[in-house]
């Protein structure tokens, strides 16, 4: 389901154009943390359609880089302010309860403080749970301001820039064999699918151990 929504999505926003381009990229990046998108749609998909966009003459790729850091840095402030005030809320409700990226967010957080922060952004479902559940542990705003801002920044930069890329080179494809560059978009929307059909796959079986280690809550399971 995962795989098609975002397949749908990359090829839904490829076909808009001006004001409304940014609007929906900003949005779902900003969505992903501040609003537990991530669950749904992955905010890298909507960086690199982004940094697409920007190669094909759709958007201005300066413009698409600030938006994109700009909304990371913003939703994952607002993720941490929800995490401080709701947090214990959340952790109860059935989307969380039981969730292996949460396990993979506190393992993070525990593991090293503060740089958790700026790693848990490169890290699927655990980049929309890290700023919440570091709103509720005991770390200062500014400092998760500090990884939050270095996090946003790599991040955006580079997933606008690999998006940017892939679309040059499918612009250049384009323009040599049409039937070329079908081949190769195909090619490219495939291997996005198996990579997130993958992974959806190896997170099931990293939840199944860990709940038959006892490590994570089987939700279930009645309490």
């Amino acid at each position: 389901m995962t795989a098609s929504v975002t397949s749908s999505l990359a090829n839904s926003l490829l076909h808009f154009h001006g004001p409304l381009v940014y609007i929906l990229v900003g949005i779902l990046v900003f969505g992903e943390t501040a609003f537990l998108l991530g669950f749904v749609i992955p905010g890298e998909t909507a960086a690199l359609v982004g940094g697409a966009l920007a190669a094909l003459h759709q958007a201005n790729l300066d413009a698409m880089l600030v938006l994109v850091v700009v909304a990371a840095i913003v939703g994952d402030s607002v993720g941490y302010v929800v995490g401080v005030y709701l947090g214990p809320w959340l952790l109860e409700r059935r989307l969380l309860k039981g969730n292996l990226g949460v396990y993979k967010a506190r393992a993070l957080l525990v593991r090293f403080g503060g740089p958790a922060v700026f790693l848990g952004r490169w890290v699927a479902l655990a980049r929309a749970l890290v700023p919440g559940l570091t709103g509720m542990s005991e770390m200062r705003y500014r400092t998760f301001l500090i990884y939050n801002a270095l996090g946003g920044l790599a991040w955006g930069t580079t997933f606008v820039l690999l998006g940017w890329v892939l679309g040059r080179s499918y612009e250049k494809a384009a323009t040599a064999a049409t039937l070329f560059s079908a081949v190769v978009l195909g090619l490219l929307a495939a291997g996005v699918v198996v990579y997130v059909v993958f992974r959806k796959r190896r997170e099931r079986r990293e939840r199944q151990a860990l709940i038959d280690s006892g490590d994570l809550e089987d939700p279930s399971s009645p309490r």
